[in-house]
């Protein structure tokens, strides 16, 4: 797994993300630490957010839990936020991982 920002709570697999791919997403931070009772993963594209989307995670075992689909070869980044519309966006740096072209 992609252990980036394991400390923040944020586990993304495979480790090298591929356009055209699927990727499990895994949230554990302080939102589901502080006992959100649902999360939803704000997703986007680039440093303009494109192609933004929410997810509504799957409460697991191991935290919340989604998988996507990655779309573009362009970065993908990541904030979550609770039901009470409580954000964790990486104290306002978001959650971005390289995405790498398909050969």
């Amino acid at each position: 797994m992609y252990n980036m920002y394991y400390e923040n709570g944020v586990i993304i697999a495979p480790n090298v993300l591929v356009k055209g791919d699927n990727a499990s997403v895994i949230y554990k931070g302080i939102l589901s630490n502080s006992g959100a009772g649902s999360v939803y993963m704000h997703v986007g594209y680039g440093d303009k957010w494109e192609n933004t989307k929410d997810l509504k995670m799957r409460k697991s075992d191991e935290g919340f839990e989604a998988d996507i689909e990655i779309a573009s070869d362009q970065p993908i980044k990541f904030a979550f936020k609770d039901c009470a519309n409580n954000w964790d966006n990486n104290s306002g740096r978001n959650y971005t991982f390289e995405v790498q072209s398909r050969l």
